[in-house]
């Protein structure tokens, strides 16, 4: 038996969700182990930076490397020295949108030689229903039994340490021993919990995402109706949410992405045989949007003849991530129909073609409004004119006129 070190291991917990769960834990004053094969990003961390957009991560960082109960490592032998493993990796789908599980079964076999019966697995992915199970059975074939939670994470990217301490976590186990580990394991946290049986748990984070994707792709659709109609969106949602409670739940039109959002709408239409119309329908719009938009722009500007400016290419406001983002399909598109594009964000660093803001604006003759960051707020446009499907910048949705092809 190898000697623990550790009270837990976050497995990839050099990302996007697992390091925020990593900072929180280690605040708990848990020895927290990250593993994970990102060794640039670990060598960053162990720098003391955070190398994404997080609230308050770089505080906790900061007290961790001072308490030094946080090890940073890339080898998988550091899993087999914590009592609790928490498991915190991508999940995708293929180009087909079916459910890839090659990441889920890639990450145990590299951890099987470390595992133990004594241990307590957390997986914290988003995952197809029935991997919690089925993953069970997998180890247990190959000789360890320990015990098995699912417990999704719900939380939103760049609010992650302050939801984690907030929400209410979904908890569930393949034997009442698990569930009862991972109550005492979230209660470290100050976590209210929601006990659920696996599949249960598995379709709970599934059910939330494609709540969401779908309330964005209604908007969607709203916005798409009223803008071939000539008629303001913006104008027509505030009207309808003024002191009418029931609307207000009702988002504004954009432009609805990310690594998220899609990929679990298209595993929960998988699940479904392909028969989650509502789910093929929100993919439909929102992928959509941007062709529709820009077949708008075609119709008012002689775009064949001149430069758009792309400002934002994060998949969201205020943040620094561009995974799947609509951004570059926006980009794709019209690099085919203009004369050029130019891009540009205040937070993504990982893109090497961004120009500064100031020269996006001035050498474009049209802008789009890709991501609502909040510099953008008050933007100096020099009057030319922007795509704002989010209503953010005070001037309405419509595609304003321009140069007439």
């Amino acid at each position: 038996m190898q000697s623990e070190s550790f009270d837990v291991c976050v497995v990839g917990g050099a990302g996007h969700i697992g390091l925020p769960f990593a900072l929180v834990l280690a605040s708990k004053g848990l020895d927290v182990a990250i593993y994970d094969i990102d060794q640039a990003a670990l060598d960053v961390i162990a720098a003391g930076r955070v190398p994404f957009i997080e609230d308050g991560a770089e505080a906790l960082l900061a007290d961790a490397i001072d308490r030094g109960n946080l090890h940073l490592s890339s080898q998988a032998q550091v899993a087999g020295q914590a009592s609790t493993l928490v498991v915190i990796i991508g999940t995708d789908v293929d180009r087909f949108t079916n459910p890839d599980l090659d990441a889920v079964r890639a990450c145990f076999e590299d951890l099987l030689p470390h595992l133990r019966d004594d241990q307590h697995i957390i997986l914290r992915s988003t995952v197809f229903p029935g991997t919690t199970d089925w993953l069970a059975g997998w180890l247990a074939d190959h000789g360890v039994n320990p015990m098995i939670s699912c417990c999704p994470e719900r939380v939103l990217q760049g609010k992650a340490i302050e939801e984690l301490q907030s929400l209410p976590q979904v908890i569930s186990g393949t034997s009442a021993a698990a569930v009862e580990a991972a109550e005492a394991f979230f209660a470290r946290i100050g976590a209210e919990t929601v006990r659920l049986a696996p599949m249960e748990a598995e379709f709970a984070k599934l059910f939330s995402n494609a709540y969401r994707y779908i309330s964005f792709a209604i908007a969607n659709q709203f916005y798409m109706i009223t803008s071939s109609a000539g008629v303001d969106y913006d104008r027509i949602m505030r009207a309808v949410k003024h002191n009418y409670p029931r609307l207000q739940g009702l988002p504004s039109a954009g432009y609805a992405a990310g690594p998220c959002l899609f990929k679990d709408t298209m595993q929960l239409n998988a699940f479904a045989k392909n028969q989650f119309q509502l789910g093929q329908a929100a993919m439909n719009v929102n992928e959509g949007l941007v062709l529709h938009v820009v077949g708008q722009m075609e119709q008012q500007f002689d775009l064949a003849n001149m430069t758009v400016g792309l400002l934002g290419m994060a998949f969201k406001a205020d943040i620094d991530d561009i995974r799947s983002s609509l951004s570059y399909k926006f980009k794709r598109l019209l690099q085919f129909k203009t004369k050029q594009v130019l891009t540009t964000d205040p937070y993504v660093t990982v893109d090497p073609e961004l120009k500064p803001l100031e020269d996006v604006i001035e050498k474009s003759d049209v802008l789009v409004l890709c991501a609502p960051h909040r510099q953008y707020r008050d933007l100096h446009l020099d009057g030319k004119p922007v795509v704002d499907v989010w209503g953010y910048l005070g001037q309405g949705t419509l595609v304003p006129e321009g140069t007439v092809a």
